[in-house]
């Protein structure tokens, strides 16, 4: 699912730049150069959020049938990331031309901005990502029949609708809904669907704990580019309801996932290992009081990029869970 894309534009994710030495194979300098700006563009940092619900869904699947069709698996995985890197690219080039990225940024700007790349290149390579993520799309509803047609149809609209057109999605007060609602709801429950052709309501419990972290990430982003944000007219939650607000969100999205774990444990067949998911619970409440405190401006970068990597954590550990439950 594609929608981190606000936050993993950002020079503060990961607290470095995405041309900081190390993080590129040894190249000759154009190639190396050119190498850089498209991992600028498309951001490969922020794919673990779009895999993350792909194995928790296959994880449920396994759990529940005792059986794992791989291919379904790295086909679901393959369109997931074509629709994340797709909708980075296209949001890399969008806000270019609405001017966001000249609007006192507090992140790194985006490829386009910086002259690295053209906006026709980003524009074409984000069409071809979005092109291919449709061709995978087809294969799985081959697979999983019209529930699978009409999800891959949402997701994908959402996906080039998230920047892109009159009233891209991320410029409203739904981005962080739709956050939760692609890369947990429907992306966990698609890809559980796809492996048993049924669907459970444990699977949509499950769904519901990952994707409550993933919008915490976003509420991260727009929580600390809030003045900058309403400057040049985007109208996020925490434009629109102001940073009370969105200190509470932010809590409730961190911790609502442990508070649901006896659903979980009741509407399925997982029992003690549901206990596994609370290691992740002092890193949770850490990254609260943090959020709490800071001063917003620069400091959420790393927050930014740890509330990312709580949500990896928090995934393997339900998948770990589920799998031995």
């Amino acid at each position: 699912m594609p929608w981190i894309n606000e936050a993993g534009g950002t020079r503060g994710d990961t607290g470095r730049s995405m041309s900081s030495p190390g993080l590129l194979p040894a190249a000759s300098p154009v190639a190396a150069s050119r190498l850089r700006a498209w991992a600028i563009a498309s951001r490969p940092h922020t794919l673990t959020i779009a895999v993350n619900p792909v194995l928790v869904g296959c994880a449920m699947a396994w759990a529940e049938t005792r059986a794992l069709h791989v291919g379904w698996m790295l086909l679901s995985l393959l369109g997931a990331l074509l629709l994340q890197v797709g909708t980075n690219l296209d949001n890399d080039v969008s806000d270019f031309h609405r001017g966001t990225d000249r609007a006192g940024r507090l992140g790194l700007p985006r490829a386009t901005a910086l002259g690295l790349l053209t906006p026709s290149q980003v524009r074409a390579a984000s069409l071809a990502c979005f092109v291919l993520a449709t061709i995978v799309g087809l294969t799985l509803a081959w697979r999983g029949g019209w529930p699978i047609l009409v999800a891959g149809l949402a997701a994908a609209a959402a996906a080039m609708t998230y920047s892109g057109g009159p009233r891209p999605i991320s410029y409203t007060p739904f981005g962080d809904l739709v956050v939760w609602l692609f890369f947990g709801l429907v992306a966990v429950s698609g890809t559980y669907y796809l492996q048993t052709l049924t669907l459970s309501p444990g699977v949509v419990l499950a769904a519901t704990l990952v994707g409550l972290p993933a919008s915490a990430v976003l509420v991260v982003n727009n929580y600390r580019d809030l003045e900058p944000d309403a400057r040049v007219g985007k109208r996020t939650l925490a434009v629109c309801l102001g940073r009370s607000f969105s200190r509470w969100e932010y809590l409730l999205l961190m911790l609502l996932p442990f508070a649901l774990l006896p659903g979980l444990a009741r509407a399925t067949h997982v029992g003690i290992s549901l206990l596994v998911p609370l290691l992740a619970l002092p890193m949770a409440i850490g990254l609260v009081t943090r959020f709490w405190r800071e001063t917003p401006g620069p400091a959420f970068n790393p927050l930014l990029a740890r509330t990312a990597r709580f949500q990896v954590v928090f995934a393997l550990l339900l998948c770990l869970a589920i799998v031995l439950g």
